[in-house]
């Protein structure tokens, strides 16, 4: 009774709760199928383990799904499977339609048949604060109105509404969590933490849209995955909770950390330096969470600082060359899809 299925397994954030739960005790069946930010070298060092089993199945094949929630009997599902990158939905938004809403109704379909017949287990739907769209002034707590504002926020807010009406209607167990802004090992160079870093050690230019004025709470990877297992553990049923920690900093500074930390550890290249490019449209100014709620009812806090963070995101990826090597060139590089590239 302690097996765990995390679809998007081979993502940035999936690959870390995989490792954090098989560090716990528990059994994970990791579920995905296997997308340009799917990566194998997130999960290298469990592929052997026993308490780990992978399935290349798309959520979008109910019948699969459904298969392998029958035969493992799982107490949780963590539903990390999603297209996540803002610029790539505003190139391609057919493709975050068809992973994040169409994806997110076939596996409730799946859970809500399975269910019915274990109806202690949970599933736990994993989205964005920026389903809550530009917050200029304080911080947004779980019932302020969703407001998106790109393709991808959008599919997001989408599929929460659709996890919330499966609550409703059909009595399914789940709970919705919207985080903040993640960073640290394993994320996909096509975010704006990894893409600096790698251009730093590669010595390239540091592109960054508009003035760099756009800020975003920043939580280090890790404190997420934390307390996504506090809310499978603790969580109430039919509940919204806000995952955040409660700083905010501007891409421009967090550019600057990283050249700072980078001076420390490397020699960098003269053209390591700043690029101001032109912004991406409908690019909000600012996120902010309450998460007051997870904190006080729960018992959750974050526990990395942002230097530390950056820190140890900068020493993985210096430390874990072969990384790159598994990635497309084409993918490092450009931003925004086929059509926009730095």
């Amino acid at each position: 009774m302690n097996k765990i299925v995390v679809t998007g397994g081979l993502g940035f954030i999936g690959s870390n709760l995989v490792e954090l739960l098989i560090n716990k005790g528990f059994t994970v069946i990791n579920i995905d199928k296997v997308s340009y930010a799917s990566n194998f070298y997130n999960v290298s060092s469990n592929k052997k383990n026993k308490k780990y089993k992978f399935f290349k199945i798309d959520i979008n094949n109910k019948k699969k799904i459904l298969n392998i929630f029958t035969k493992f009997k799982p107490i949780c599902i963590f539903n990390l499977a999603a297209e996540t990158h803002v610029d790539r939905s505003i190139d391609s938004p057919k493709e975050f339609i068809n992973s994040n809403i169409l994806g997110t109704f076939n596996i409730l379909e799946a859970y809500r048949n399975y269910s019915k017949n274990n109806n202690k287990s949970k599933f736990i739907h994993i989205s964005t604060d920026e389903v809550y769209g530009d917050i200029i002034k304080g911080r947004t707590n779980e019932n302020y109105p969703y407001n998106p504002s790109s393709p991808y926020a959008a599919s997001k807010a989408s599929s929460d509404h659709l996890v919330v009406s499966y609550i409703k209607t059909f009595g399914v167990r789940a709970i919705i969590t919207n985080c903040s802004n993640n960073y640290g090992p394993r994320q996909h160079p096509e975010k704006l933490i990894p893409k600096l870093i790698y251009n730093i050690i590669n010595n390239k230019n540091l592109p960054i849209y508009g003035k760099g004025l756009n800020s975003r709470e920043w939580i280090y990877v890790d404190d997420h995955c934390e307390a996504l297992i506090k809310i499978f553990e603790r969580g109430k049923i039919g509940n919204f909770y806000n995952i955040g920690s409660n700083l905010n900093v501007n891409n421009l500074k967090i550019s600057n950390l990283l050249i700072k930390i980078a001076k420390t550890k490397i020699n960098i290249g003269k053209n390591v330096k700043i690029k101001f490019v032109k912004d991406r449209p409908g690019h909000d100014m600012r996120y902010a969470l309450n998460s007051s709620k997870l904190i006080k009812k729960l018992r959750w806090k974050p526990k990395i600082n942002i230097l530390n963070g950056l820190i140890k995101t900068f020493d993985w990826y210096l430390k874990n060359p072969g990384y790159y090597l598994t990635l497309k060139k084409r993918d490092i590089t450009a931003r925004l899809g086929n059509k926009f590239k730095w």
